[in-house]
């Protein structure tokens, strides 16, 4: 047999069944559906722009400014206040969730989660600074498994959006008078809508409570789930209420209605995809509310909520976390845990900030600076450097806007870019218009640098990567807002030729213009470089160069496994230093990593970073097969989540004693080989050589007698190259050679283990365990301090009421999918030998389901579908 079988056989996965001509138009959606959805999005926002931008025909910019003006700090502060209200209901949605999961947590602990969570979700709400990774960083580190994490997620998500519309259809019921205009529905038309869509969702929630199908162990229970639905109506009224209290106050709409129509432009913000909803919600509330008071009031109210709403508790998050980075100063055992949550959400909170800063910055280029600042500037700097300011704090604002990603990645590169650009844009804020408000977030932003210099430890080039296609959606998205914005406060001049080349003082307008062209002409370079980037050749199979690199490493390792690069079948990356690499195959979509990093434990979170953005740059999915709990923090740290696969047994040798009880069983096998005459030898690769032909026929009889054949990946094949250069346990009888096994073991002696395990049809009944039983004492006499025998799939898996989809699914096939391969078989019988258990586990990215990554493993490591379909 090949003992190291581990991997369950998949089902025939559709599409492979398919002829390739068949399904074109369903593979280039799925190969471009990220492409796509950054395309609608862009295309939507351009929608929204120029619909706000029609509904502003006859407001100046003048007037936003005045309203502004005649919002009282009493409002303000009572803007604050529910803000602050709505931020404690948020993190309830996360108790909630773990409460739901069974599990309980510091609840100061949870709210600085999913406060930061929160924080950046609602500001940009994009790519990797969404909530969903910061709560996997987070949950991680406070034990939270990966499907657990993903529970919490999709509880968030879920909760939310069935909050959202259950509390938007109770509020239609009451004020369906007063907000059926608003609809262009009838009252008794909305009241209707409202009622069937409640009861239809009531209906659903008691099927799916009293059946047992298998989405009933999903289902939250009536406590938990009525405990949410009230927190979601109170958190919608109460984020209502922040932009309420800053309306004007001749507002002829009741408070009621202004929650529906506040609930419904939330709702189109989410389904647009569009970053925070960013000009979605304020086409809304300028299409419902423009005719009952002034647009120019509504504007400044919208600005006042997103900067009361969503940039100041960004910022208050962000000095919370580096508040938590110098308290390492104090080296306090009681303030450990804020450090670590300071150390896993401050470069999430910090790109988060630099995009913030960036688009600051750009949009204050096309608006125009207080006149009475410039004239006192010009009085003392030319006006040549108060145009060159203007222009370069514009670029460099997209410069902020990119390098937020690389700070997302905790590239040092990133690092020290946003830092130089934002002191240069810091120094700009003073020349170009005396921009005290600019200056001050810039400021924070190169403070909370300085205090998170450490996390800033990836040595990764910022400039070799390339940007996805939601990065560019984002660009774009800022460059439309530029435009848009530009012409509302300057739709009062005329454009001519001349603009362009008018140098004033008092000219806004040219100076405008400049700073635009130059933020889209960037932007296009940045946008077209990254699409032209030269495709990255295939990953090729490692030379003998390479090979012998990555041996040794495996020497000075502990994990016997790794001997697995001898296969050859495998793509190899080393680490910057040459301590440690990390091993890949592709199959489909996905880029498979076994075992994740092998090496040096300091290159660990460099390697896989380096991984999954070589798979993301050439459109594949990174999944790491076979990971170790102590991986997992750090593959949360990029945004993936991990789901159980099995265990591994591992024996400890050194506590092995053949001499009591508990291991009479293997001391019988022993004697029994004895009775029957085998003879066991462990032969050294140098003495291989006159056997291999021998070694041959074993395999090929037992390939024959199973009907199977060769695997690979994860598992060896009997190639001669790879069988003579590692030890071969062998067994004989009357001089053959009955049974024999391959040896995997590396120079530190901290394990060893073994692959190939084949007998002949004429071995005696028994061999396996005489043969693995000589193995251990062997090993143990030469002091390895451990045995792995390999894993058991979908072993350990719980599957509690409130345990994921993916726990319950692995557990029934463990227990009833006998037919197709032996799980519970092959658990007992290595359970014989009084293991310790150690969990191994899928990760995959989020959005990925892990069904489909698990389908190509096992097409991986059978050899494509015919190999899977032969065994």
């Amino acid at each position: 047999m090949s003992w190291r079988s581990e991997t369950p056989e998949a089902a025939t996965p559709p599409d492979e069944a398919l002829p390739p001509r068949s399904r074109p138009v369903r593979d280039w959606l799925s190969r471009n559906r990220t492409v796509l959805l950054a395309l609608v999005t862009w295309v939507v926002f351009a929608a929204v722009a120029y619909t706000t931008y029609r509904i502003t025909g006859d407001i100046r910019y003048e007037d936003i400014l005045h309203a502004l003006e005649a919002t009282t700090w009493t409002d303000i502060l009572i803007a604050g206040f529910f803000t602050v209200v709505s931020f404690v209901l948020l993190a309830g949605y996360d108790v909630n969730a773990l409460r739901h999961l069974g599990k309980q947590a510091n609840l100061v602990q949870v709210g600085m989660i999913a406060f930061s969570a929160y924080a950046i979700g609602n500001t940009v709400g994009f790519g990797p600074l969404s909530a969903g990774a910061v709560r996997y960083r987070g949950y991680s580190r406070l034990g939270l498994s990966g499907e657990q994490i993903a529970g919490v997620i999709a509880f968030v998500t879920l909760s939310f959006g069935l909050g959202l519309t259950v509390t938007t259809a109770l509020a239609a019921l009451v004020a369906a008078d007063q907000v059926a205009g608003f609809a262009g529905l009838t009252p008794q038309m909305l009241r209707l809508l409202s009622a069937g869509l409640l009861v239809a969702l009531t209906v659903a929630a008691a099927i799916l409570w009293r059946s047992d199908g298998w989405l009933r162990p999903h289902m939250p229970r009536p406590g938990i789930a009525i405990g949410q639905l009230a927190i979601t109506a109170a958190d919608l009224m109460v984020c209502a209420t922040v932009l309420w209290v800053l309306l004007p106050q001749d507002l002829q709409v009741s408070w009621i209605s202004f929650v529906i129509i506040y609930a419904i432009a939330i709702g189109l913000g989410v389904l647009s995809h569009v970053p925070a909803g960013l000009g979605v919600l304020e086409a809304v509330i300028l299409t419902t509310l423009g005719g009952a008071t002034g647009t120019d009031a509504l504007l400044g109210s919208l600005v006042l909520y997103r900067v009361i709403y969503h940039v100041v508790p960004l910022l208050i998050a962000v000095v919370v976390v580096a508040w938590t980075e110098a308290l390492e100063a104090l080296h306090s055992p009681r303030l450990e845990w804020a450090q670590r949550m300071g150390t896993l959400l401050a470069p999430s909170l910090l790109g988060s900030l630099a995009v913030i800063c960036g688009v600051m910055l750009i949009f204050s280029s096309v608006i125009p600076a207080r006149e009475a600042n410039l004239v006192w500037l010009a009085g003392y700097v030319p006006a040549l450097l108060i145009e060159g300011a203007h222009f370069l704090s514009s670029l460099i604002g997209l410069v902020l806007f990119v390098a937020a990603r690389g700070l997302t990645q905790r590239l040092d590169g990133a690092y020290w870019l946003t830092l130089g650009a934002a002191s240069a844009a810091f120094f700009f804020t003073f020349v170009k218009a005396l921009a005290p408000y600019e200056a001050v977030m810039l400021a924070a932003l190169i403070g909370f640098l300085l205090l998170s210099r450490p996390l800033f430890d990836r040595p990764a080039s910022l400039f070799a990567q390339t940007l996805t296609p939601p990065w560019i959606a984002g660009i774009a998205t800022v460059a439309i807002s530029a435009i848009t914005i530009l012409l509302f406060v300057q739709k009062d001049v005329a454009y001519s030729h001349e603009l362009w080349w008018q140098f004033e003082i008092s000219a806004e307008a040219p100076r405008g213009l400049r700073a635009l062209l130059g933020v889209v002409v960037l932007s296009a370079l940045i946008a077209i470089r990254s699409l032209m980037q030269p495709a990255r050749p295939e990953p090729g199979m490692p030379d003998e160069a390479e090979l012998k690199k990555a041996l040794a490493i495996v020497e000075r390792q502990d994990m016997g496994e790794a001997n697995l690069v001898r296969m050859r079948d495998k793509s190899l990356i080393f680490s910057d230093a040459g301590d440690a690499f990390l091993m890949y195959a592709v199959q489909g979509q996905s880029w498979i990593s076994l075992f994740g990093p092998i090496g040096a434990p300091r290159a660990q979170a460099e390697l896989i970073w380096r991984f999954i953005e070589t798979a993301r740059a050439k459109g594949g999915r990174p999944v790491f097969y076979q990971v170790p709990p102590s991986l997992l923090p750090l593959c949360a740290d990029a945004g993936l989540r991990g789901l159980k696969l099995g265990e591994r047994a591992v024996v400890d040798l050194e506590a092995m004693d053949l001499h009591s009880s508990q291991w009479a069983e293997q001391r019988q096998a022993l004697r029994k080989g004895e009775r029957m005459g085998l003879a066991f030898e462990l032969l050294e690769p140098a003495t291989l050589g006159p056997i291999l032909d021998e070694l041959q026929q074993v395999s090929d009889a037992w390939l024959a007698h199973h009907d199977t054949r060769e695997k690979g990946f994860a598992l060896g094949r009997f190639e001669r190259d790879y069988v003579a250069a590692q030890p071969v346990a062998v067994l004989r009888a009357e001089g053959r050679i009955v049974a024999f096994a391959t040896v995997m073991q590396t120079g530190t002696k901290a394990e060893a283990t073994l692959d190939l395990m084949r007998f002949a049809r004429s071995a005696p009944p028994g061999s396996m365990d005489v043969l693995l039983c000589n193995l251990l004492v062997e090993m143990k006499r030469q002091g390895f301090r451990s045995f792995n025998l390999g894993m058991a799939p979908l072993s350990g898996i719980t599957a509690h009421q409130a345990a994921p989809f993916w726990n319950h699914l692995g557990q029934s096939v463990f227990e009833h999918g006998e037919r197709f391969y032996n799980f519970r078989g092959l658990r007992s019988f290595k359970a014989k030998y009084r293991p310790e258990w150690q969990s191994r586990y899928l990760v995959t990215p989020g959005g990925v389901s892990p069904l489909a990554a698990l389908v190509d493993v096992t097409l991986l490591i059978g050899g494509g579908l015919r190999g899977v379909m032969r065994k």
